[in-house]
């Protein structure tokens, strides 16, 4: 019987990246979106040509109710939910004294908050199932911190917090719960760094160049489906930036 992913904030980026991939892989696949509903449209339209099973669900990872709604909309679909990707996320560099209480409120309630409604909410499932697998996607800089990002770092650093006490939670259950760290990669959330920029990371970057949405894809199907003895963890691909 074929696996099944959610993948919250899939239909760009790495998130899009993921669902191509595991679809590929064989996965039956659901990916929820806010903004980018006929991006959305479009690779279901490709993957079911293909004979897949790719459904896609709107949803806002502020609210708690979507969220709820997005795990039983695949549930009913599939029948089980072997895995669930939090990725959906946003990102903005300002000066700390240029962070408004409205800036701070949006970037916890979407990055922190959506991905601890998602646990909540797989873990009820999975729990039950007694198997399954949450991969969470943080950053680099929820690892080390950056400059001008300091609401953006916080949330990511607390969503390897959040993994790391989930694994142990959920670890007698038969569900782990692990997460990746992306480095720098070619990304829309990245469109804002010129080209001098870019290069100049590459540069700081051992292998040279910065990542692609693919690698990380890869990343994150390796602790969903492959990684039956690791929870807990964070991989970070970023080509050696940050060791």
């Amino acid at each position: 019987m074929a696996k099944s992913v959610l993948i919250f904030g899939g239909s760009r980026g790495i998130g899009a990246a993921t669902a191509l991939y595991f679809a590929e892989k064989g996965y039956k696949v659901a990916i929820t979106y806010n903004n980018s509903g006929y991006a959305a449209k479009i690779m279901q339209q490709n993957i079911t040509a293909n004979g897949g099973e790719f459904i896609v669900i709107p949803c806002d990872v502020t609210s708690s109710v979507q969220v709820d709604s997005a795990i039983k909309q695949a549930v009913s679909a599939f029948g089980r939910l072997d895995a669930v990707i939090n990725n959906a996320g946003i990102a903005e560099q300002k000066l700390i004294t240029d962070v408004t209480d409205t800036d701070w409120q949006k970037m916890l309630n979407t990055n922190l908050s959506g991905v601890f409604y998602a646990c909540r909410s797989a873990a009820k499932v999975m729990v039950n199932q007694k198997n399954g697998s949450i991969v969470n996607v943080s950053s680099i800089w929820g690892i080390t911190g950056a400059s001008c990002e300091v609401a953006y770092s916080a949330t990511k650093a607390g969503i390897i917090g959040l993994t790391k006490a989930l694994a142990k939670e959920l670890g007698p259950s038969n569900v782990r719960v692990n997460c990746v760290a992306p480095g720098v990669i070619d990304t829309e959330m990245n469109s804002n760094l010129d080209i001098g920029a870019l290069a100049d990371l590459a540069d700081e970057t051992p292998l040279g160049r910065i990542g692609t949405t693919e690698e990380v894809a890869k990343a994150i199907y390796y602790l969903a489906n492959d990684a039956d003895f690791i929870t807990g963890q964070v991989l970070s691909p970023n080509g050696g930036i940050v060791v």
